[in-house]
């Protein structure tokens, strides 16, 4: 996931070599004024990796229940591997039948089905051979299913199928009158399509799209439809490549169809399609756009499903990464009215990703900034960078960040009566170097804010108060060596006994309004929201 950037650059300081995943994944903000907000760079890495992906790439199919009565027949049948090879490789088609059969019950078993030793039996290439026997669509159901759980395995286990010549025969099924026949292609093609995008665009490029679409309606039953959004979802997936234009403008009117469908499996699904979409450039973020999906969108971002919100809070974040058109059509379609509330999420993993696309909201021109301080996104995002897991305060930091570089004087001095100084301060002792480094830019930042209204003394004064001058000179003996060159650089120029004038700069009873305007607000928007603290971990 990328995101906009804002590089923190401090005037007569060293240039942070802030880190270079996180400047790639933001909006870049140079010293031309023409740039900044308007440029991204459209190298798109992965923002974060779970420890297991939110939606599965491969499934394998361990139903053992078959509508056929042949099945009861069989039941009690157990073949070894050698009777299934030989078997197999009959001529008889009703041996044919119970061999292929006995290998898929192999390979549906729940825990570890050998899915390997059939591979290596040679077996593949006949199991592909009965996919063209139409006039035994049992023997057809038999085969697709097997080659669909050895599809699931492993990516050498996914390559043997397709090496197999599996592909075409699977898309010839989709057009079989006989629907178990047709879904159980569906979902062998949806397990090759998610190995990765070679794989995936092989499936394309076999004209798998069209056949799907025509199988999308009201028809069929769900359970056949959430297979196929589940397939078209890994036809979005994957990138370097990603899916070809072509590819996507298919798709795309279905899955905006498939988005008002009841069916919490099928919209997470759809959802899921339209995240991957996203993850891109300003031109694929815009297909997406054009289409009129965002106000649904939105509307999904207040679902209480957790598999139906994550991927719609994701693929509205990825649209807030484009161009700042692409943002204002995501906030006329009302995210503001979400993000704010999920901040204050149960789960910590949610609070994350409405942090990270408020930050790419606030890397956007002021008019956006001022959009975020009339939603009353500022106490809440003061709540999580107190109380928030460091995962989801890294984030808020990043927001706070881009809210300071690119907002006006006025803006700054509201992001300061929120309370924004005590947790940023706070946050000065974390090892983590490289968002320390970007607080040390936000003081400097709004130091730098106040020196412009003639408040720089009072400033100094409120961070003082709060503890963070001895936190900034302790840092002047950090290990990194940027970090103290920024300490140093910021305690010589703002917290200095001397001003440049050679007068002493202590605390006075005069023109303490400011200040004490400042720090009322602040003591009163300290106070902690109900719900900010995160019940759950990430999964």
């Amino acid at each position: 996931m990328k995101r906009k950037c804002a590089l923190l650059l401090l005037v007569n300081m060293p240039t942070l070599e802030a880190p270079g995943e996180r400047l790639r994944k933001f909006k870049y903000r140079g010293k031309d004024a023409s740039m900044r907000r308007q440029q991204r760079i459209a190298v798109s890495l992965e923002l974060r990796k779970a420890k297991k992906d939110e939606q599965s790439l491969k499934r394998r199919n361990i139903t053992d229940v078959s509508p056929d009565p042949s099945e009861q027949q069989t039941k009690g049948v157990s073949l070894t591997l050698p009777e299934i090879i030989n078997g197999v490789n009959a001529s008889d088609p009703e041996l044919c039948f119970q061999a292929t059969q006995a290998a898929r019950k192999m390979l549906s078993r729940e825990k570890n089905p050998p899915l390997k030793l059939i591979v290596d039996a040679g077996l593949i290439p006949r199991l592909v051979e009965f996919l063209k026997s139409s006039l035994h669509p049992r023997l057809q159901l038999e085969a697709a299913w097997a080659l669909t759980n050895i599809a699931s395995g492993t990516s050498e286990l996914t390559r043997a199928v397709v090496d197999g010549g599996a592909i075409q025969p699977l898309v010839e099924l989709l057009s079989s009158p006989h629907m178990t026949v047709c879904e159980q292609a569906v979902w062998a093609l949806g397990n090759i399509a998610g190995d990765g995008p070679k794989f995936r665009d092989d499936v394309i490029f076999s004209d798998a799209i069209p056949h799907l679409l025509t199988l999308v309606s009201s028809s069929i039953p769900v359970t056949f439809l959430r297979n196929i959004a589940w397939t078209l979802s890994n036809l979005c997936r994957n990138k370097n490549p990603y899916p070809s234009d072509h590819a996507v403008k298919q798709m795309l009117p279905a899955l905006f169809h498939l988005l008002w469908h009841p069916d919490g499996e099928v919209l997470s699904d759809t959802c899921w399609a339209l995240s991957y979409l996203t993850d891109g450039c300003d031109t694929r973020i815009g297909q997406v756009v054009d289409t009129g999906v965002l106000p649904r969108l939105v509307e999904l971002m207040s679902s209480s499903e957790l598999n139906v919100l994550t991927p719609s809070l994701r693929a509205v974040g990825n649209i807030v990464t484009g161009t700042d058109h692409q943002t204002q059509l995501a906030l006329d379609a009302g995210i503001l009215a979400v993000l704010p509330q999920l901040l204050t999420h149960p789960r910590s993993s949610i609070q994350k990703e409405a942090a990270w696309a408020l930050s790419n909201v606030a890397a956007g021109p002021r008019q956006h900034i001022q959009q975020l301080i009339a939603c009353g996104v500022l106490p809440p995002l003061v709540a999580v960078l107190e109380n928030g897991e460091f995962k989801v305060q890294k984030e808020a930091v990043w927001t706070v960040a881009n809210f300071t570089t690119g907002g006006t004087v006025d803006q700054l001095i509201q992001l300061v009566q929120a309370g924004v100084l005590e947790p940023l301060i706070n946050l000065l002792t974390i090892p983590d170097t490289k968002i320390v480094l970007i607080i040390l830019d936000i003081l400097f930042f709004i130091l730098q804010a106040a020196e412009k209204i003639s408040q720089k003394e009072n400033m100094c004064l409120l961070i003082e108060g709060l503890g963070g001058i001895d936190r900034i000179e302790a840092l002047q003996l950090h290990e990194n060596r940027q970090i103290a060159l920024t300490a140093l650089n910021i305690t010589e120029r703002h917290f200095s006994e001397e001003e440049e004038t050679g007068t002493t700069l202590p605390a006075r009873d005069q023109d303490h309004e400011f200040l004490k305007h400042l720090t009322n607000t602040y003591q009163s928007s300290t106070t902690p929201k109900p719900g900010t603290r995160p019940k759950e971990s990430l999964l």
